[in-house]
C-alpha cells in the first residue's frame, strides 16, 4: 500500500483576494482556476479584533470597510485578543499547522489529491509537507476524485489516517458513490471489521462570481449518508482544532471549510489543543431570540448582531460546527432560554441544513417555542455568475435583523 503514496508535486501560488466588504463580495478569489494562476498573491488580512491589513495589487477592486469576527457581546470577548498568549495564524494556516502537527505525531496520516504535493494544494493548507514528509505521504494524485476518494477509503480500511483534500468541494460529488457506498457503510457492512478513519476536507461555499459548479454546499448532499460525520469550520481556532479532532476519530469524517474565510486572521494558542467533534460554540450569550448558524454565515449573524443590539435586542449567537450530529444540548439549553429561532445558512433551502435543524428542534423543544422557527437559507437556484444577482441568492446581515424584529414582536 505504502508504494501508492508517491507523487511528484509542481508549485502553486494562492488565489488572490480582491475585497474586504462581509456581504457577498467579501473575501473572495478571483474568479479564475486558483491552479492556473502564477501570480504572486494579494492578501486581505483581517484580525480578530476587527483591524485590517490590506495589500492589493493594481488591478484589485476597492477596500470597503468590514469588521470581521465582530462579536455584539455586553462585554467584547474579542477586544483583548491581541494581548492574550499564542500566535496569529490565517484560517488556511491554521489547517496547515494542525495538520502538520498530526502527521509528526502519527506517522499513519497521509495526505492525498490533487495539486496537495510540491504545489502546496489549491489554497495552500498543504504547502510544505512534501517537503517535509516526502511524497510517500503526500500524494499527488491524478484529477480523478473517484478514484483517489476510493484510495484514501481502502487506506483507511489497512491501517493508515488518510487526510483526502477535494480541490474544490463540488468536485467530490463524483466521489459521491465512494464516501457513499464505502466510506459510510463499510464499517456497518463489514459487521465492525473494518474502521473507516478518513477526513474528507476542501474548500467549498458561494465565492466571488466562480459560477454554480464551483459554488457547491454539499453539506445537503452529505447529511443523510449513515456512518459519517461532518463539521464545519469558520475561525482558525476551530478550523485547527476540527483538523486535528477529525484526523485522531475513528470515524470517517468530512470538514467543510469555506473558500472565503481561508484569510482570516486569529490568534490562537501555542499548546496543542483539539475541538470536540459533536459540540456547538456559544459564540454570543443573550437573552431574546436564539440565532443558529455556521461557516461564513457566522459574520454575516455577527454583523447583523452589532445592529440589532443597537436597536435593543439581545441576541444569542451559536456556531453549530457540528452538521451531523447536532449539539442538541447546547442548541436545546438556549431554546429553553429564548424560546425563539433563527437558522440562517448558506446551504440551499430545501432539504438543507436548516431543514433538518428545525425538524430537530421542533420534534425535541416544541413546548419551549413561543414562536415559529424562522430558516434564512440560500435560494433554491444554480448560483448565477453576475456578481449582483450572486448576492441575490446569500443570505444578507440585512434580512438577518428583519427576521430578529418579525421572531421578537
Amino acid at each position: 500500500m505504502a508504494a501508492m503514496f508517491q507523487g511528484v508535486g509542481a508549485a502553486a501560488a494562492l488565489s488572490s483576494l480582491h475585497s474586504n466588504s462581509f456581504d457577498s463580495k467579501n473575501f473572495l478569489f478571483s474568479p479564475r482556476r486558483s491552479f492556473s494562476v502564477r501570480k504572486a498573491p494579494s492578501f486581505v488580512v483581517v484580525r480578530s479584533d476587527g483591524t485590517m491589513n490590506l495589500d492589493l495589487n493594481p488591478e484589485g477592486r476597492r477596500a470597503q470597510q468590514f469588521i470581521a469576527n465582530a462579536v455584539a457581546t455586553k462585554e467584547d470577548i474579542s477586544a483583548a485578543s491581541s494581548s492574550k498568549p499564542g500566535h496569529e495564524l490565517l484560517l488556511f494556516e491554521a489547517l496547515r499547522e494542525g495538520l502538520e502537527e498530526e502527521m509528526e505525531r502519527d506517522p499513519r496520516v497521509c495526505v492525498m489529491g490533487e495539486d496537495v504535493g510540491h504545489y502546496g494544494g489549491s489554497y495552500k493548507v498543504t504547502k510544505g509537507l512534501a517537503t517535509k514528509f516526502g511524497d510517500l505521504r503526500v500524494l499527488d494524485t491524478p484529477i480523478a476524485e473517484n478514484s483517489f476518494t476510493g484510495m484514501g477509503i481502502g487506506a483507511a480500511m489497512t491501517g493508515l489516517r488518510p487526510v483526502v483534500e477535494g480541490m474544490n468541494m463540488g468536485f467530490l460529488l463524483l466521489a459521491f458513490n465512494q464516501i457513499s457506498n464505502n466510506c459510510g457503510m463499510l464499517h456497518y457492512t463489514s459487521g465492525g471489521q473494518f474502521t473507516i478513519p478518513i477526513v474528507i476536507r476542501g474548500p467549498g461555499g458561494v465565492g466571488r462570481q466562480l459560477g454554480a459548479e464551483h459554488s457547491q454546499r454539499l453539506e445537503s448532499y452529505l447529511l443523510p449518508i449513515p456512518g459519517i460525520q461532518m463539521v464545519a469550520c469558520s475561525t482558525p481556532y476551530n478550523a485547527k482544532g476540527l483538523m486535528k479532532a477529525a484526523i485522531r476519530s475513528e470515524n470517517p469524517v468530512i470538514l467543510f471549510e469555506h473558500v472565503l474565510l481561508y484569510n482570516l486572521k486569529e490568534r490562537i494558542p501555542d499548546e496543542d489543543y483539539i475541538c470536540n467533534l459533536e459540540e456547538a460554540e456559544m459564540v454570543r450569550p443573550g437573552e431574546h431570540v436564539t440565532i443558529l448558524t455556521y461557516s461564513r454565515m457566522r459574520y454575516h449573524v455577527m454583523q447583523a448582531a452589532k445592529t440589532l443590539v443597537n436597536k435593543g435586542y439581545d441576541p444569542e449567537v451559536i456556531d453549530i460546527r457540528s452538521l451531523k450530529p447536532f449539539d442538541l444540548y447546547t442548541i436545546g439549553n438556549s431554546v429553553k432560554k429564548t424560546h425563539r429561532v433563527l437558522i440562517v445558512e448558506e446551504c440551499m433551502r430545501t432539504g438543507g441544513i436548516g431543514a433538518s435543524l428545525t425538524a430537530a428542534i421542533t420534534e425535541n423543544f416544541h413546548d419551549y417555542l413561543d414562536a415559529p422557527i424562522i430558516c434564512l437559507s440560500s435560494q433554491d437556484v444554480p448560483t448565477p455568475y453576475a456578481g449582483t444577482l450572486e448576492e441575490w441568492t446569500v443570505v444578507q446581515p440585512a434580512q438577518i435583523v428583519a427576521a430578529v424584529e418579525q421572531l421578537c414582536q
